[in-house]
């Protein structure tokens, strides 16, 4: 699976001019991310390999929050209250009802969500210019990368005939809702 449009160009230096923002955005698509693994866990417990695939990534995206939460304490920041995402929230619309449905569309979702992030967390290790922060958003963004072929992989395993299709409808509707949101001092 792969992303369909690129981030616009301007959204690269709109993150690293107001990076304080982003850093608390980042936090919090962290927690979320966990949060998703251990819902689909639970959602789908009876889905092979699902279960433990889960539980190994709401442990290393646990990890990342920790890490992220960790910067926000040296730069003085707060995490404070989530505004929302209105790009993962927009994606979520498109997930289908019926459990086997809705079990791919997560699935999917979650692969293009893990894609996007990290296209712009790399974008970001770029436009910033402290060491330590570029190595650490380039490592961060290895890491998305993994969790959206995990996603896909999945998608693969419990759909195999639909998920191309599948697949490849949620990827166009995603490089629409790009193209559509503005760009906003946040990862999404």
């Amino acid at each position: 699976m792969e992303l369909l449009s690129r981030t616009p160009p301007g959204w690269a230096r709109l993150a690293a001019l107001r990076f304080d923002e982003v850093l608390v955005d980042h936090a919090h698509c962290e927690k979320k991310a966990a949060a998703n693994a251990l819902s689909m866990l639970a959602a789908f417990p009876d889905v092979p390999g699902l279960p433990r695939a889960m539980a190994r990534l709401a442990r290393e995206e646990a990890g990342h929050l920790a890490q992220v939460l960790h910067l926000l304490e040296r730069r003085g920041l707060r995490l404070g209250r989530d505004p929302g995402d209105p790009y993962a929230q927009a994606l979520q619309t498109q997930v289908r009802q019926p459990r086997a449905e809705r079990l791919l569309d997560r699935l999917l979702v979650a692969a293009l969500i893990e894609l996007r992030s990290q296209e712009r967390l790399a974008l970001l290790a770029e436009h910033l210019v402290e060491p330590d922060l570029r190595d650490f958003y380039v490592r961060l963004a290895t890491a998305e990368a993994g969790h959206g072929e995990l996603f896909w992989k999945l998608a693969v395993k419990v759909s195999p005939e639909e998920a191309p299709h599948r697949g490849a409808q949620l990827a166009t509707a995603e490089a629409r809702l790009v193209e559509r949101l503005p760009l906003r001092a946040a990862i999404h």
